[in-house]
């Protein structure tokens, strides 16, 4: 591919991933930050047929442009936490299915979602406490929790999307990769959906629930943030049911 169609392709990801994303915007997490964001299919598309570097600049640019149209200017969190991690994640994605089959599609898929959720969500904490948009009586472990419940928020959100789109997506598209097969149902979502059901429990029965809690009430009063800890711990259980449930039910009609 030239670099003519390498541009293109870049500008048409980009476009198509910023008009997804602002559809979903307002749609944010219980912490009052972070969006859902189910157009991530989008640049993974892009990174599977033109390679990680169309599918990581086309993501970091698509995101700034919606995070921009949002807030009516060029929004700072997401040209320093959002794109980089946006280019990360995808980049890597591409990387890992240049040569690809369903099982590096998955494993790629896991990898490069949680690398590029935990850069946008740490880097993005970083960068609004440092703009005075969180209250300045945060401590560097308030900031931490907030970063790794941002992580969580945004991969349990956007990977069931990639999973389970990307693969009719390619086939509809005549992809000539390796498409025999399809991907592991039980690795691609019963085991992830396992490991979010074994958060659940961990935010629920340990003294982890405190400390969400306590971040909690810096942002909200008592009352809204054990309603927002309760949200928490039914997001990512019904998130870990439903993705186990659809990995095993989808593996045996496979078989």
């Amino acid at each position: 591919m030239g670099i003519g169609e390498r541009v293109s392709a870049t500008g048409l990801c980009a476009a198509l991933y910023a008009i997804g994303s602002f559809l979903t915007s307002y749609i944010v997490s219980p912490f009052g930050r972070g969006q859902f964001r189910p157009a991530v299919v989008l640049p993974a598309i892009f990174s599977i047929l033109y390679g990680p570097g169309v599918g990581g600049l086309g993501a970091a640019i698509g995101t700034v442009i919606a995070d921009s149209m949002k807030h009516g200017a060029l929004y700072l969190p997401s040209l320093l936490a959002a794109a980089p991690g946006n280019f990360i994640g995808f980049y890597i994605f591409g990387k890992l299915t240049r040569d690809f089959n369903w099982r590096k599609f998955s494993i790629a898929s896991q990898i490069s979602l949680w690398v590029g959720c935990a850069t946008v969500a740490y880097l993005y904490t970083i960068v609004i406490s440092l703009l005075g948009m969180l209250p300045p009586s945060l401590t560097p472990e308030d900031l931490f929790i907030l970063g790794t419940s941002l992580t969580l928020w945004f991969f349990i959100t956007e990977y069931p999307f990639v999973i389970l789109l990307v693969p009719p997506i390619l086939r509809a598209l005549k992809f000539r990769g390796e498409l025999g097969g399809g991907p592991s149902w039980l690795s691609s979502l019963a085991i992830p959906g396992a490991v979010l059901l074994a958060i659940s429990l961990i935010i629920t029965f340990t003294p982890a629930s405190s400390e969400i809690m306590r971040g909690l009430i810096l942002k909200l009063n008592p009352s809204y943030a054990s309603s927002t800890l309760q949200l928490i711990q039914l997001l990512f259980a019904g998130s870990g049911a439903a993705m186990t449930i659809a990995g095993f039910l989808l593996q045996v009609r496979r078989a």
